[in-house]
C-alpha cells in the first residue's frame, strides 16, 4: 500500500459498471438478503456516471433480466421497443437483395434498446439493494497481496499535470481492498490485460479477435419512422476480403439507431472504419432511413468477436472475469448482452458460495467456469465457434462454411482459430489506396463534428492515457510501411501526423477526442499503443446510446 493512499475494505469489488458489472452486483446482494447475510459490494465506473461509456446497438434478449429481476417491466425498466420485423439485406454498390434471415437472427420477443440507459436502471436497482456505486472513479491498478493473489484495485491518481508532476488540484487515487474482485472492464480492459500477463491466463486460448462498432443516433421525421424495424446487412461499400456489417434499429419516439462493424483483421492499411460507415449511409436502401432527420449522438467502441476458443481462464486468486472483458458475444446473433449478464449472475453464484462457505479458506472461484460449462450459454458459444473464423476465406468462403455449418446444427468436429488482428495489415505498397468522398453535413459527416456530439471531455492536463511504447516506432514503422494507419482507423481523430510538410513527419496524439473505443490498443501493427485509464470521468458522455 502507497503510504499516501487511503482504502476501502469491501467483501466484494465490482470494476465496470456495465451490464455484467451490474448483474454480477445485485445478484449478490439478492441472495445475501435472501439468505440474512451480511455483504458489502461496491462498484467503481470510470465513466462520469453509469451509462456513460456505455455503447451498444442493441437488441437483447431478455431470458436473464427475467431470471435477475422478474418484475422488471413493473420496476420501469427502459425497454419500450419490441422488435417486430427482421430484415436481412446484402447490398450492392446501388441495389440490395433480401436475404432469408438467419434463425440465429430471428428477433421476435426481443426488444430494441439504449443499452446505457438500461444500465442506467440497473444502476439504481443495486444501488436499493445497497451496492455502493462509484462514477468517475477509474481503476488504475490491480493490487496484490504478498503470496501473489488479487487484493483489489486502486484507483487513478487525479490532478498529475501533463509534466508527470503533482498540480495544485493533486488527490491520490484510494484503495480497494476485497476478498473477491470482479473484472467487468468490457472489451480490452486495461486492467484485465494486466492480469492475462499475471496469471498466464491466455495460454491455452486462441487469439482474441475484435470488430470495431460506431454508431449514431438519429431522429427522423415520424412519416418514416417504423417502430420495431430490425436491419441488418452485409456486403457494400465493404470489400469481400473484409469482415463487416450493419445494423439499423427503429426505436421509440422516432429515433433510429444506425451502426457499422468492421473486423479489426482487415488487411487494407488504407481502410477508415469511420469512412466506410459514412458511405454506408448512402446507400439507395439505407438513405431513407435517415433523409430530413437529424443526428443527435456519436460514439464508437471495439467488441470481442473470437467467441468460444478465444475465452480465457476466467479466474484466479483473488478475482475472476466476466462479460466483454472475458469475451462473451455471440458473433452471428449479433448480440452479447444477454451472455454478459449470465456471466455475472453465475460468476456472483460461486462467488458467493466461496464467501459462505467452508472451503479451508480457498480464494478462487472455481466453481464460475464450471457452472458455466453446464448453462445453455457455454453451448451456445459453442455451436457459434466456427462461424467467424471462417470469414478469413473471405465473404463467398464465410458464407458457404456458414451454411455447413448450420446444417451441422454447430457440432462440426474441428473448431477453426484466429489469427492476431494486428498482425494482418499489409503494407502501404501492397494495398490499393481508397478515395473516400467528402461529407455532405447532412448525411455523412468528419470526425470532429462527431466526436462533439459524443460529448467527450478530459482534464486538458493530465498525462497522456495514450502511451508509445516507442517514440520513434510511430514514424520509423508506422508510417514508413504502413502509412500511418492509425490516423484512420481510430474514429474520433485522436491520432494526426504533422510537419510533413518539413519533411519532418511527427505523430500527434490528440488525447482529449478520446471516446475510449481501445481500437488503437488493438489494430497498432507494432503493438506500440497502451491505452490506459485517464483520470475518473473523463471520456464519451452518452445519453442514450
Amino acid at each position: 500500500m502507497r503510504n499516501d493512499r487511503e482504502s476501502m475494505e469491501f467483501d466484494v469489488v465490482v470494476v465496470g459498471a456495465g451490464p455484467s458489472g451490474l448483474s454480477a452486483a445485485i445478484r449478490l446482494k439478492q441472495k445475501a438478503l435472501a439468505n440474512n447475510k451480511e455483504l458489502s459490494v461496491c462498484v467503481l465506473e470510470k465513466g462520469s456516471e453509469v451509462g456513460a461509456h456505455i455503447l451498444s446497438g442493441a437488441v437483447i434478449e431478455t431470458r436473464v433480466l427475467d431470471e435477475l429481476i422478474p418484475d422488471w417491466k413493473a420496476k420501469g425498466a427502459p425497454l419500450e421497443t419490441m422488435a417486430t420485423k427482421d430484415r436481412v439485406l446484402f447490398l450492392t454498390e446501388k441495389n440490395h437483395i433480401r436475404m432469408p434471415t438467419p434463425p440465429q437472427m430471428h428477433n421476435k420477443g426481443n426488444y430494441i434498446v439504449s443499452l446505457g440507459r438500461l444500465c442506467r436502471w440497473l444502476g439504481e436497482q443495486a444501488e436499493a439493494l445497497g451496492v455502493d456505486i462509484y462514477p468517475g472513479f477509474a481503476a488504475a491498478e490491480v493490487l496484490y497481496h504478498e503470496d501473489g493473489s488479487v487484493k483489489g484495485v486502486a484507483t487513478g491518481d487525479m490532478g498529475i499535470g501533463k509534466d508527470g508532476e503533482q498540480t495544485a488540484q493533486f488527490q491520490p487515487g484510494m484503495e480497494l481492498h476485497a476478498k473477491q474482485t470482479i473484472f467487468a472492464e468490457g472489451c480490452r480492459g486495461s486492467l484485465t490485460k494486466t492480469l492475462f500477463e499475471k496469471f498466464n491466463l491466455r495460454k491455452d486460448a486462441q487469439p482474441q479477435t475484435y470488430g470495431i462498432g460506431i454508431k449514431e443516433l438519429w431522429e427522423v421525421p415520424p412519416a418514416q419512422h417504423q417502430q420495431g424495424l430490425v436491419i441488418h446487412t452485409i456486403g457494400w461499400p465493404l470489400s469481400t476480403d473484409t469482415y463487416g456489417g450493419s445494423f439499423l434499429y427503429h426505436l421509440e419516439n422516432n429515433l433510429v439507431a444506425i451502426g457499422f462493424v468492421v473486423g479489426l483483421d482487415y488487411s487494407n492499411p488504407w481502410l477508415s472504419p469511420f469512412e466506410e460507415f459514412q458511405r454506408y449511409k448512402t446507400h439507395p436502401a439505407i438513405r431513407p432511413h435517415l433523409e430530413g432527420g437529424r443526428r443527435i449522438s456519436y460514439g464508437a467502441r471495439t467488441l470481442a468477436e473470437g467467441g468460444f476458443q478465444s475465452l480465457p481462464k476466467l479466474t484466479f486468486p483473488g478475482g475472476v472475469l466476466i462479460g466483454d472483458t472475458a469475451g462473451f458475444l455471440n458473433v452471428p446473433k449479433i448480440k452479447g448482452t444477454h451472455m454478459a449478464m449470465q456471466s455475472g449472475l453465475v460468476a456472483a453464484d460461486a462467488i458467493y458460495q466461496l464467501l459462505f462457505s467452508e472451503q479451508g479458506g480457498a480464494n478462487e472461484a472455481v466453481q464460475y467456469p464450471e457452472s458455466l460449462k453446464k448453462s445453455w450459454m457455454w453451448n451456445e458459444l459453442y455451436r457459434v465457434r466456427n462461424v467467424r473464423p471462417s470469414f478469413r476465406w473471405g465473404l463467398w468462403g464465410g458464407f458457404a462454411y456458414s451454411a455447413l455449418d448450420t446444417a451441422l446444427m454447430g457440432y462440426a468436429p474441428w473448431t477453426l482459430s484466429h489469427h492476431e488482428d494486428h498482425a494482418c495489415l499489409k503494407t502501404k505498397d501492397q494495398a490499393q489506396k481508397i478515395d473516400y468522398p467528402k461529407p455532405d453535413g447532412k448525411l455523412t459527416f468528419d470526425r470532429l463534428s462527431s466526436v462533439y456530439l459524443s460529448n467527450t471531455n478530459h482534464e486538458e492536463n493530465q498525462r497522456c492515457h495514450l502511451q508509445l511504447k516507442d517514440a520513434a516506432v510511430a514514424i520509423d514503422i508506422n508510417y514508413a510501411r504502413y502509412a500511418s494507419p492509425e490516423t484512420r482507423y481510430c474514429p474520433a481523430g485522436v491520432y494526426e501526423i504533422v510537419g510533413e510538410e518539413s519533411g519532418a513527419p511527427k505523430l500527434q496524439i490528440n488525447a482529449q477526442n478520446c471516446v475510449h473505443c481501445k481500437t488503437c490498443d488493438i489494430k497498432d501493427p507494432t503493438q506500440n499503443i497502451n491505452w490506459q485509464v485517464p483520470e475518473g470521468g473523463g471520456g464519451p458522455n452518452y445519453p442514450a446510446m
